[in-house]
């Protein structure tokens, strides 16, 4: 592969049997257990290799590595024809076969298969109720397991096998990854200081606790799970509507993009009444700029006429928030929600910043008295998931009640749009 690969990862390829490897960010994981579960396909003919996540998008991404492993050095062993390699199947010409599926929520999508590897990616965000379907498909082949992902907790499958006597197990920090990875034309000098720094600014930004899963792969008995999964899974019952009526009470709330990085996403809540919400659509879009989050809200509001539309005027949020103001259609319905003060009392004299920690509560106590419908996504459903919550004590200071997670977009943007269950006022306005 024209790499220099680690200690560690040299050590992955030659183990035989169960592996648990447990890591930080972007330490090159996803890249040896592609070039691993490629090299046992081809070297064993016959073989079933299944990689598993518990979204579409993230078996997806390491099975994409799998096949730019083998057509760039197997590329004669991949069948061509009716039999050439699709969105979720390689067959090579020694009939081995390669296969990719989301899990969701219980795993009963891909039951059936007989296996004789089976690898998953971001394994500690697949529900426990999961490996029940997918361990049994190694029974009669004596296949091995390879579980891979940053840590989420001391709790699940994967905490499990990491403390396992049947699983040989890895643990790789990023910062001693970075700093041991030996220089070449992949790994450059320059490479290796602008990663340092970032690691710099991400210890000023995360607690100590947070950095340590993150980036030390260590898992973290203080860091909890802020939406239990029974709570999530029992309003995840939506399908997207195939038609909308204008006149309905819809609210958007927007979590923007960092400048053309991440996922900028938009939820669009249907407010049935006072008291019951449903989530209707959840539009994301990558690497979008600001000009681009403005276009796509005015055509969303265009087409929903929005009652109101609910932003983060922090950050960067606050120049799409700042574009809206000044735009007719969208100025009297636009609202920052980000540190906003609220009233405290009927006459407004006593006022209290709204806290993101009220935005969360908000949620998922609607969630927790069924009063709102989420629709049944697997990204909706990882994303409540990677939502942790910690308690943060410095010298000196108060007990800090501290929110985060890995991938939160989604969550952000709904923290928003079901903040409209607070909202008493009328829409007046005619256009």
């Amino acid at each position: 592969m024209g790499l220099n690969l680690d200690l560690w990862q040299k050590e992955i390829l030659e183990t035989k049997g169960n592996i648990v490897l447990c890591s930080g960010r972007q330490v090159g994981k996803s890249l040896i257990i592609s070039r691993r579960d490629g090299e046992f396909a081809v070297k064993n003919a016959g073989v079933s290799v299944l990689i598993i996540s518990a979204t579409e998008r993230q078996a997806t991404e390491l099975f994409l590595k799998v096949l730019n492993y083998l057509e760039d050095n197997y590329k004669h062993m991949i069948r061509g024809g009716k039999d050439r390699p699709t969105k979720h199947i390689i067959k090579l010409k020694n009939n081995s076969i390669i296969r990719c599926l989301p899990t969701g929520l219980s795993g009963t999508g891909i039951r059936g298969f007989t296996i004789n590897r089976l690898t998953a990616d971001e394994a500690s965000f697949i529900p426990d109720s999961v490996w029940g379907a997918v361990t049994p498909m190694l029974l009669t082949t004596g296949g091995d397991i390879a579980l891979l992902s940053t840590p989420h907790g001391k709790r699940g499958y994967f905490y499990e096998c990491y403390n396992s006597k049947d699983f040989k197990t890895f643990h790789v920090k990023s910062e001693e990854v970075i700093k041991n990875r030996k220089i070449s034309p992949s790994w450059t000098e320059f490479q290796r200081e602008r990663a340092i720094n970032h690691l710099e600014k991400e210890k000023g930004r995360m607690s100590s606790s947070e950095y340590a899963q993150e980036y030390c792969g260590e898992f973290i008995e203080d860091l909890q799970q802020f939406f239990p999964d029974e709570v999530i899974k029992k309003c995840m019952m939506m399908k997207r509507p195939k038609t909308f009526n204008r006149n309905r009470d819809y609210f958007l709330g927007v979590d923007v993009a960092r400048m053309g990085e991440d996922e900028c996403v938009f939820a669009i809540i249907d407010r049935t009444d006072r008291k019951n919400l449903i989530h209707i659509e959840n539009i994301i879009f990558k690497k979008v700029y600001l000009n681009e989050v403005y276009n796509k809200i005015l055509n969303l509001e265009e087409r929903y006429n929005f009652k109101k539309i609910y932003i983060d005027d922090g950050g960067i949020g606050v120049g799409v928030f700042d574009y809206l103001l000044a735009e007719d259609k969208t100025k009297r319905k636009v609202e920052a929600i980000n540190n906003r003060s609220r009233p405290l009392n009927r006459d407004e004299t006593h006022k209290k910043k709204l806290l993101k920690e009220d935005l969360y509560n908000n949620l998922l106590g609607i969630m927790e008295r069924g009063e709102i419908k989420l629709l049944d996504d697997d990204e909706i459903f990882q994303s409540f998931k990677s939502i942790q919550y910690e308690y943060v004590k410095k010298e000196n200071q108060l007990t800090k009640f501290r929110i985060f997670g890995s991938y939160s977009h989604i969550v952000e943007a709904l923290i928003r749009a079901s903040w409209c269950i607070k909202d008493k006022t009328l829409n007046i306005w005619v256009r």
